[in-house]
């Protein structure tokens, strides 16, 4: 046999390369772009600092001989994975191709993604799953589902080490679905995304009812109603550049500290506005985010789930180039008050950001818990008590503004001294109170009211009182449970300086394997 020349040998990779980099062909690929949809290694493209991307396992073949698979074969096996950098950087990642079987997940394919999510693990380093699936390849049988079993069990054994974040940019269905649902975050793109359990078709067949792929589980579905999903994108370029913003308030790995961003925000800038951003008055609402991108640097907020439970908003920012986690009433819906869904939404992200060393800075104007038969049998006992858990439990520094109403059980629950607070501050009009003065009078003064000879008159002087005594900040301030009352202007240099006292804090908790949090 004739020895071939090393240009040969080098061709024949170079050939090798080329048809793995032709995923399913050109036919399937047209088909794929006639939809709208980028290709896999395009998506890469999108997320990776442009030339850093590094391709492992690009010869992968199936194993599987039944129902004529062996005649289906591609290099890759219908996903491609490596690393490469966001931000300098080294970030893992998989995109399945849906050019290739339909994207589906069989053993080898399933094997690609584990060895890169084994690697992310061992090396500390974030990991970025593209998912554009079919779903479990019926050929392969239970081979594929082992595969997804290795995938969800790397998902549980990575959380709260290292970032897990999943983009969807395609079908994901059925079993599939719990990886995306596993990791921290869930990217959709309008029209694209679609992520369900069961299929249109099979709900028909079972229920009768009758609803789209798009309706059911599209993107502003689990944005908007569901809460399955983090982030809303109107393209997959605008997606991938959401998954780089958060990243970068992240640190590689729940050891490290998270890169510091750039700005030139002066620490002592006071914005005046905040005197008037939030009335006194506290039957009228406002929006929060006015206050939030006023006071952090250059106005920048990349809000988690702004969708959903639009009553508490959640997101990162940054005090000083330090990136911290910002939770925040919202008292333009619902008045602000703390219900069932808020209070998932908030906890996971308050466990979130103390998985990876994130200060958390919560803005209070919360007048309780929402009333109502829905809200209790719905169990708000057991999802309310997550925020008071999920605060409870965090060792980074945690720093509270009180900007205004701040009432019994949610005055405690948006992370009060008790709570674990390292540094609380409030403001000038801020109640803190078990109730309201109007309730506290109806109850405290309801016989000298009755007797009053004109109640009207009484009620209100005796409501009056109750505000100078007791619906002030300086009643707390008086035992400790606020640390100093400032001026709304003052806001953003006290709490720099409050994140700076505290960015040494050591805590310990006590020893176990873990807590049982409420379900």
């Amino acid at each position: 046999m004739a020895v071939k020349t090393i240009d040969e040998l080098c061709n024949v990779l170079l050939d090798k390369r080329a048809k793995a980099a032709a995923g399913g062909g050109e036919k399937a690929v047209a088909k794929h772009k006639a939809k709208g949809s980028l290709t896999a290694r395009e998506r890469i493209d999108l997320l990776m600092d442009e030339g850093s991307f590094v391709e492992l396992d690009e010869f992968v073949e199936h194993r599987c001989t039944n129902f004529g698979m062996e005649n289906k074969k591609y290099l890759g096996d219908g996903v491609v994975t490596g690393y490469g950098t966001v931000g300098g950087r080294i970030v893992y990642v998989f995109s399945q191709d849906f050019t290739v079987l339909g994207g589906s997940l069989g053993q080898m394919h399933a094997a690609k993604i584990c060895k890169v999510m084994d690697l992310a693990l061992r090396n500390g380093c974030p990991i970025v799953g593209i998912n554009d699936s079919g779903g479990a390849r019926i050929q392969e049988a239970v081979d594929a589902l082992d595969g997804y079993g290795g995938i969800f069990y790397r998902n549980t054994i990575s959380s709260g080490i290292i970032p897990q974040m999943s983009v969807i940019v395609g079908p994901t269905a059925g079993g599939a679905v719990y990886s995306p649902a596993l990791t921290d975050y869930i990217f959709m793109v309008d029209k694209i995304s679609i992520m369900h359990i069961t299929g249109p078709a099979v709900i028909k067949t079972v229920t009768g009812e009758e609803i789209s792929s798009e309706e059911l589980g599209g993107a502003k579905t689990h944005n908007s109603r569901s809460g399955n999903a983090h982030f809303f994108a109107a393209s997959e370029q605008e997606c991938f550049q959401q998954v780089r913003d958060v990243l970068s308030y992240l640190p590689s790995n729940n050891m490290g500290d998270a890169p510091r961003v750039a700005t030139s925000d002066p620490v002592s800038r006071a914005e005046m506005a905040l005197r008037t951003m939030v009335p006194t008055d506290s039957n009228k609402g406002y929006d929060v985010h006015s206050v939030i991108k006023a006071v952090v640097d250059d106005g920048k907020f990349v809000e988690v789930q702004a969708m959903w439970a639009k009553n508490i908003v959640i997101g990162y920012a940054s005090f000083d180039g330090l990136p911290v986690g910002i939770v925040a009433n919202q008292a333009s819906v619902m008045a602000g008050c703390l219900d069932i869904d808020c209070s998932d939404k908030a906890s996971r992200f308050i466990r979130h950001c103390d998985a990876f060393n994130l200060p958390i800075v919560t803005f209070v104007d919360v007048p309780g818990y929402l009333p109502g038969k829905a809200q209790e049998w719905g169990g708000i006992i057991r999802h309310g008590a997550k925020m008071l858990y999920a605060y409870s439990e965090a060792t980074v520094p945690l720093i509270t503004v009180v900007m205004r109403k701040a009432y019994g059980g949610a005055y405690i629950g948006m992370c009060s001294k008790a709570l674990g607070a390292d540094s609380v501050l409030a403001w000038p009009q801020s109640q803190i109170a078990v109730m309201g003065a109007a309730g506290a009078a109806n109850i405290i003064f309801r016989k000298e009211i009755e007797a009053a000879k004109d109640p009207q008159a009484e009620r209100a002087e005796l409501i009056s009182e109750y505000e100078d005594a007791f619906a002030t900040p300086y009643q707390a301030a008086s035992r400790g449970y606020v640390d100093k009352v400032i001026l709304p202007e003052e806001t953003r240099y006290e709490v720099i300086q409050a994140l700076k006292a505290h960015r040494t804090k050591r805590q310990a908790l006590p020893r176990k394997k873990h807590g049982v949090m409420p379900n």
